[in-house]
Order: structure tokens, then sequence, then C-alpha cells
């Protein structure tokens, strides 16, 4: 044998020498910390399911115990699978090693910031609803909301320890870029699904981070040391305005150490006939019908809250009645509904009122006898009406803190808390910090701002009965690229789906559903230009408001009819987002609106859903 043949057969033994080698290297490393880490997976998801399933039953102790070993059995995981992670980063593909340690660190601290939750609400589980805990359950009615706030007051040295973890978990999620992955596999659909999971874990974790000043100034906006006073607004949203609903009556709520009164109480009307008024502004005398005064009750006709209370608080200046109070919440009808359903029918003004469907309106009951005290023409007066919806409220919250905590007070919180997030409850406080912290979660009604597109479609129900009961929305956006702008094209169907009422003033009847005068305002980002806007029956007006830009028409929809608007307009591309491309859009819903059945389509990438609260869809 040659001596050139005996040193090639040495680099070929030598080559597959490091082959064999690299390989046994690549699998001890990759692939066997990889599969023994998959191994674990279908115990990970059982755990996590009975984690979740014991956080539905509201049990305190199974859930402490599942938490723990849940979080046990990640870390097991983790330790077989870190070699893997010194691949992260490979090229190509080792952005998902690198999302999968960030990923799992991030799920570490989550499960450390639930367990501190845990073992600091055990001894006031009771308080929430959880099965563990009976302090509060043999409290008198009176004594159980000083408990309560005393309780959050105990509670708020706790959320420091608690948002390190959360901290520590978003700063792992920020490393990990959804857009970098495929959107398709074959047939297996990859990034939509990676982006799902990656925007409902960061959502929870900004909530729960955004919720610490909140939480922190709670005992103060609960009367802990002070007595506080908030004037409740109550809103029509059968009859829909741009922050809500028709502000129908107020009530003057005081709070002082868990103690709840009624100071004051009575209809809109009463209060407006206290006020000298200015001239209405151009868009009431525009679109309301005979309306050329501007009265409280017409003054939220701004979609940002804060900007609608300027201007009732404007007009309450003028007035000869003064309101001393801490801070304006507004409530729509869906809040009594909801409740009501929960604790079952409650008597307020000589009336039982439940959730229950009525067949007079195809409605819920309260919705219907609210309407026929208050609305119902009459030859004669009713002192009822002025007290009603402040007598029923309080009626609802006296009944909530009678009943035993771990019956009701977790649904009722949690029920609160929906509400709140899908805007049927807004709050405004004069304490600039407490207001801060209101927003911070996004319970201040605000039209935000975004580097990304933006969308909120605003209606107004102007002198069209309470049509909206009867209202359903469909929206339907299409975006598509060309060159460096984004034209985008949004159709909103409006769908009555009722017959009119009777609404003869003579014949005295409820008159509910009557053809809906809607005046509607797009905002999308300011300076974007309009291409077309079809469906409006007057000419559209541009403008810039809250730093957005506006297109604004008006429209009627008939008892049992459909009308459309369909609005094209051109933004820059310059909303993409820059890492990656991925197109993000913010829809902020109106408060008052209780759900818009919503498609949202950029080039062949289609989001579809029930919007039920602001939402931002990345595409």
């Amino acid at each position: 044998m040659s001596r050139r043949n005996t040193v090639g057969r040495k680099v070929w033994i030598g080559l597959l020498s490091v082959l064999i080698l690299l390989g046994i290297f690549l699998f001890v490393t990759l692939f066997l910390p990889l599969s023994r880490a998959y191994a674990h997976k279908t115990k990970l998801q059982t755990l996590a399911k009975a984690t979740f399933d014991a956080a539905k039953k509201q049990d305190l102790v199974l859930l402490e115990k599942n938490v723990v070993a849940l979080q046990k059995e990640l870390r097991v995981v983790t330790d077989v699978a870190k070699p893997a992670f010194m691949y992260k980063h490979v090229p190509l593909v080792g952005y998902m090693l690198s999302d999968m340690e960030h990923g799992m660190a991030a799920a570490d601290h989550l499960l450390s910031a639930g367990k501190q939750s845990v073992v600091a609400l055990e001894p006031y589980a009771d308080l929430i609803g959880f099965k563990k805990g009976s302090q509060f359950s043999n409290q008198s009615t009176e004594s159980r909301l000083e408990t309560a706030i005393l309780t959050i007051d105990k509670l708020v040295p706790q959320i420091d320890k608690i948002s390190v973890d959360l901290e520590k978990a978003q700063k792992e999620l920020e490393q990990i870029n959804p857009q970098r992955y495929p959107k398709k596999i074959g047939k297996y659909v990859i990034r939509d699904k990676v982006n799902n999971l990656y925007t409902q874990i960061t959502g929870f974790v900004t909530l729960a981070t955004d919720a610490k000043p909140l939480f922190k100034k709670l005992p103060k906006i609960l009367g802990k040391d002070e007595e506080q006073k908030y004037l409740v607004l109550f809103l029509n949203d059968k009859e829909l305005r741009p922050t809500g609903g028709f502000i129908t009556a107020y009530a003057l709520f005081s709070i002082d150490k868990g103690q709840i009164r009624i100071a004051e109480s009575s209809d809109i009307y009463d209060l407006d006939n206290t006020i000298s008024h200015p001239a209405a502004p151009d868009e009431i005398r525009r679109y309301h019908k005979g309306v050329s005064q501007f009265f409280i009750r017409d003054s939220n006709i701004s979609p940002d809250y804060m900007k609608s209370i300027g201007y009732f608080e404007d007009l309450l200046a003028r007035g000869s009645k003064k309101l001393d109070y801490d801070g304006i919440i507004s409530i729509d009808t869906r809040v009594l509904t909801t409740t009501l359903a929960i604790l079952g029918p409650t008597e307020a003004g000589g009336i039982t009122f439940t959730a229950d469907n009525d067949p007079r309106c195809d409605c819920p009951q309260v919705i219907y006898e609210l309407e026929n005290v208050i609305t119902r023409p009459t030859p004669y007066f009713r002192e009822q009406r002025k007290s009603l919806l402040s007598v029923l409220l309080f009626n609802i919250m006296q009944k909530a803190l009678g009943v035993s905590p771990s019956q009701y007070w977790g649904r009722l919180s949690q029920n609160f808390l929906t509400e709140l997030d899908e805007k049927h409850i807004l709050v405004y406080l004069n304490d600039t910090e407490s207001q801060k912290a209101i927003e911070s979660i996004g319970y201040g009604g605000r039209i935000k701002a975004t580097a990304g597109d933006y969308l909120h479609i605003n209606n107004t129900n102007f002198a069209g009965a309470k049509s909206n009961l009867y209202i359903s929305y469909k929206l339907d956006s299409v975006a598509k690229k060309q060159g460096n702008m984004i034209e985008r094209e949004v159709t909103l169907e409006y769908r009555n789906s009722h017959p009119a009422s009777d609404c003869n003033l003579e014949h005295g009847n409820l008159c509910l559903n009557a053809p809906l005068r809607n005046w509607v305002r797009v905002y999308v980002p300011k300076g974007a230009k309009l291409v077309k806007f079809v469906g409006s029956e007057i000419p559209v007006r541009e403008y810039t408001d809250l730093d957005k830009q506006v297109f604004e028409g008006f429209l009627v929809i008939q008892p049992m009819g459909i009308a459309k608007i369909r609005v094209t307009y051109q933004i820059p591309d310059s909303v993409l987002n820059k890492e990656g491309g991925a197109y993000q859009l913010m829809i902020q819903k109106q408060p008052g609106v209780d759900v818009m059945d919503t498609t949202v389509t950029y080039d062949n990438a289609t989001w579809t859903q029930l919007l039920k609260h602001d939402t931002t869809i990345t595409l």
C-alpha cells in the first residue's frame, strides 16, 4: 500500500472519528436533553391543568399544593434541558432554544409569584371566596367591608415582594420574539400559535404589574383612614353615548371605614334644572334632534372619559347645586344585570328586579322595569324615579355584603373586574396619584397612544329611543401594504334585530325600539389620509381629536334593518413594528358596547374574535 493511500486512509479515519465524536456530543448535549425534557410534557400538562382547576374551584389548599408541584416539575425539566441551551446562538434555529430557556425562566418566576400570592392570601381566603379561611363568615354585614379593607391594607406590603418575580418574568419574556417563527411548517400553523400564547402570558404579566399601584391605593380609595365620597353616574347603554350611555341619574355615596351610605340621589334632569346652560357644542346642534343647549345629561360627548368628565364638571360649576366628591364612577345597565345574575332577585322601590329574560322586551327583566319606571310617559309625576337606581344599587351592595363571602364574593369580585376590563364601569378620581393608578390598568376610559396602527369606532344615539338594546355590530378590517403606505378598509355593519315599538306619546306605551339616529366617529392614527367613506347620510367631516385622525359621519338604522359604513384610508408603513416588520393594531372598544364581532386581516394573516375589551392584535 502506498504512503499516499495510508495518509488518505488516516485522514478519512480521523474525519470519521471527529464526526462520530461530534455526533455523540450532539446526541448527549442536544438530542438527549431535549428528548428527556419532552418526556416530562404529559406530567407538566397534567399539573398545569390541575393547578388551573384548583383556581377555578377556589380551593386554596389544593391550589398551593399544585403550584408547588408544578414548579418542582418545571425545574426538573429545566435542569434536564439545560445542556441544549448552549446551542441558542446557532444561526437559523438557535432562537427556539433561546426562547425555550427564557420561557422556562419566566414560568418559574410566575409560579414563584403565584406561590407567594397564595401564602399571602391564606389568612383571608374567605374574603375572596376561596374555601380555606372562615374569619369573615361570622361577622355582621356592617363589619365585613371594613374587615375587607383592612385585609387589603395588610396585603399591600406583600405586593412589592410578589412584583419582584413578576418583573423578572417580564424581562425574560421581553427576550422572546414570536415574529421570528415561520408562519407554517407543512400544514401546521406555527407563528400564530406561538404569538397567541405569548400575547396571553405577556398580557397577564403586564396586567399584574400595572395593577400594583392601584392595589396600593385601594385602602385609601375605600375610605380606610378618612371618608371618601363618590359621585355615581348611571348610564343607559341602551341609548348609547360616547362614554357608555345617556346619563340618566346620579347618586352620591360615601364610604368610611367600611360603612356605606347614600348621601343624595336624584334624576339627572333635576340636576340639569339647577344649571345655567350655555349653547350646545356644534356636534350636538348638528346631530341631536331639537337640542340647542348644552345639558349635563349630554356632557359625555367625548370618547375620552376624562375629557367628558371635564365637560360635566364645567357645567356643574355653572349651577346652584354643589356636590362634594373624591371621584366620579360611571356604571351602565350591564353591571346591574350581571350582578343580579349572581345574587338573585333584589327588591327596590316596591319592585323585585331579576336578570331573567322578560318576554315583553326580550331583554333582562331589570332593564324592562327600569325603563318602565324611568322612561314610560305618564300624566302624573312619579317620585319613585328620582331615587330608584341608587336604591337598587345600594340594596345590591347590602345584599352582597350580607351573604357568606365564600358563597358569592369570589364570583362578585371576578364579575366586578370583568365589568371594569370591558368598560361597563369607568372611574375618575380627583387624587392625581390614584388616577394614575386607575389609568395604568386601563380602568379610566382614556383614548390611548400607540406606536402601531389604531382603531376606535365611537357611536352616539341621538334621539333614537333605546334602540341600542337591539343593535349588534360586525367589524371587518382589511389592511394591505402598498409601497411605503398601508391601505386599510374598515367596514362596520349595524343590525337591528327587533320590530319597532309603538312610540306614539298619546298611547303611553314604552318606546324602546325606534329608528336609531347614529353619529359615528372613526378614530385612526394621526396623519391618515381618507380615500373614501361610504354609508354616511351627510357629508363626511375630517379633523384631529385626542391626537388621532377622525372621520365623522351620520346614518340611521331602522328597526329590523341593516346599515353599513365602509371607510378606506391610508397610513404610513411606519406603524409596522421595526423588528420583524410585524403589523400591530390596537382596537379600543367603546364603553357600553357588550361585544363586537371582529375580523382583522393583514396581507394573508387573519384574526377573528368577539371583541369585548381593548385589544392589541399582532399579525
